[in-house]
């Protein structure tokens, strides 16, 4: 698929070195079809790995794809320089009066405050309010997926006695969904986080499904069952050295923490880790923008409203 960007976007040159079809906006432009249009509300302070690494995956199914980037603008990004954001990142006021047909909200490393004393939480509860009317499918990541469970269904999160960081084996429940498509009975997703969510909380919420749960890390994959709320618990999106990275990263600042677990080979931290998730992740992106973004959105945005009605494969689940 190739992904419609800004040009100059540093995520291009990376893309393209790996054979990911990246369009520019000039190009697209002389393409009649109507493309994807998705929001990508990133709240990582490492903007522009997290934009490689999620374009990354929504680069590969035959579907265009618009991408437009968001930020808060509650909240001064002290990683990202001013002149790349206001260069490629836009506010809720410059797109809330669009329709978009899918949105991915991602992690933040807030997990450890509490979600209303967050300084962009109104402003997110809003974005998410938006969503609903104005968005036909949404994809949280990690602190985001915890957000949107505790906003959305009143899920509260639970603080770990230490900090949960490695590669997980997680297994399927529900293999003929269509979020779980092709995907193996285990599956290896990256974690990284110092909370969570209980899976009987989960399980009390009628409209809620859990897909996937670890032994280790608890419910993963969780779906409304209108496909409309997607809540990833963990790091799917995540590159090879991004664990080593952050792992170094609170050594450095002088964390008491672990080794990832199962990520450097016998825990020795001067050995490169395999890349043993990446073939998951991308099924797992191609399956959201295939079943429940392409598959369901309507071809006029204009008239998504969150009346609008969706059955989503229910003979399948």
């Amino acid at each position: 698929m190739p992904i419609k960007v800004q040009t100059n976007l540093p995520a291009i040159k990376v893309l393209e070195s790996e054979n990911i079809f990246v369009m520019p906006d000039d190009v697209a432009l002389r393409q009649d079809i109507r493309p994807l249009k998705i929001l990508i509300l990133n709240l990582m302070p490492t903007k522009i790995t997290t934009e490689t690494q999620l374009l990354r995956l929504l680069g590969n199914s035959p579907l265009q794809v618009d991408i437009e980037l968001l930020q808060m603008a509650t909240h001064t990004s002290k990683n990202t320089s001013p002149h790349h954001l206001t260069t490629f990142y836009k506010t809720f006021d410059q797109v809330k009066n669009d329709n978009f047909d899918g949105l991915i909200i991602t992690g933040a490393p807030v997990e450890q405050i509490p979600f209303e004393e967050v300084d962009y939480w109104d402003e997110l509860c809003e974005i998410m309010d938006w969503a609903d009317e104005n968005v036909y499918s949404t994809f949280h990541i990690c602190w985001g997926a915890q957000a949107g469970l505790y906003h959305h269904y009143g899920i509260q999160k639970y603080q770990f006695d230490k900090k949960l960081s490695g590669i997980y084996t997680h297994t399927v429940l529900k293999p003929k969904h269509p979020l779980m498509r092709g995907f193996d009975d285990t599956f290896k997703i990256p974690h990284s986080r110092y909370t969570g969510v209980h899976e009987e909380d989960i399980r009390k919420q009628f409209g809620l499904e859990i897909l996937a749960v670890s032994d280790e890390a608890g419910p993963s994959i969780i779906c409304n069952r209108s496909g409309r709320q997607v809540f990833i618990t963990g790091h799917a999106e995540y590159d090879r050295e991004t664990l080593a990275n952050e792992y170094f990263r609170d050594i450095s600042k002088g964390i008491d923490i672990q080794v990832p677990c199962n990520y450097f080979p016998n825990d020795d931290a001067s050995l490169r880790p395999p890349m043993v998730w990446r073939s998951n992740a991308t099924l797992l992106y191609t399956n959201w923008l295939n079943y429940f973004v392409y598959q369901a959105t309507p071809y006029d945005l204009s008239t998504l409203r969150h009346k609008y009605s969706k059955k989503v494969f229910q003979d399948c689940l």
